[in-house]
């Protein structure tokens, strides 16, 4: 299969996007992906995802759109050119001590409720009903994306988290009772060295905990995206299309 999607860099809502697709000109998707980057990450961190997702399931390619936000703080000043972030985390976070995450998932971190309103914002000017949308992300940009998925005045297509973690659980915790119509995609490493593997089992059990439609794949890998994952995600979307 050949593709030749186009990319562009717009503005929607609050933050800078990166925007992809292979339809027709003017045509409108059956279904939109907003995917977010993780901490430290560029905005074009999760552009190349885009055409593999495509290449692995093609009906994506004739009716998906992916649209990937740009997070709203610069790491510039941290010496991190081109970084960005949804928010700050501590640094015995940031240097993989994992058993600080347990109390720190509890809490919303300082900074998230900005970047939750920029991300709705987001999701607001996409112009299209909730039931045809699919929010996800990688590390921190699962966070956010779950969080966000949570507290939409409706329902969402699915939900596709890659190496995520709870966060703000003390506030998720009641909302996700709320969602259990929702479907969700969930990919972790099990040597996970930054966000460790107990912390993402943590979230599942979260979600299936409340009644949400969970598909779990554990890999052999660290804290990354590999293939079989992309794979898996891809089937998870083209279920989005047929509302299954």
């Amino acid at each position: 299969m050949s593709l030749r999607p186009r990319h562009v860099r717009t503005k929607l809502g609050e933050l800078n996007c990166h925007v992809v697709d292979a339809l027709p000109e003017g045509a409108t998707p059956q279904l939109v992906v907003v995917l977010s980057h993780g901490f430290g990450a560029p905005g074009t961190d999760l552009v190349a995802l885009a055409p593999e997702l495509m290449m692995a399931a093609p009906r994506l390619a004739q009716a998906v759109r992916f649209v990937f936000p740009e997070a709203l703080l610069s790491l510039d000043a941290l010496g991190m050119p081109g970084g960005r972030a949804w928010f700050e985390i501590p640094v015995a976070i940031l240097m993989g001590q994992g058993r600080d995450w347990a109390q720190y998932s509890q809490t919303v971190p300082a900074g998230m409720p900005a970047a939750r309103r920029a991300l709705m914002s987001v999701v607001a000017a996409l112009q299209v009903p909730l039931n045809r949308v699919v929010l996800g992300g990688f590390s921190q940009g699962a966070m956010m994306s779950t969080d966000v998925a949570l507290r939409l005045e409706e329902c969402p297509a699915g939900l596709c988290l890659m190496s995520g973690a709870m966060v703000a659980g003390k506030e998720w915790e009641p909302k996700v009772r709320a969602r259990t119509s929702l479907p969700v995609f969930q990919g972790h490493g099990r040597q996970d060295p930054v966000l460790p593997y107990q912390e993402g089992e943590r979230l599942r059990d979260l979600l299936t905990g409340a009644g949400l439609p969970v598909e779990f794949l554990p890999f052999d890998g660290g804290h990354t995206i590999v293939t079989e994952e992309l794979e898996q995600l891809a089937a998870f979307l083209v279920k989005r299309l047929d509302g299954r």
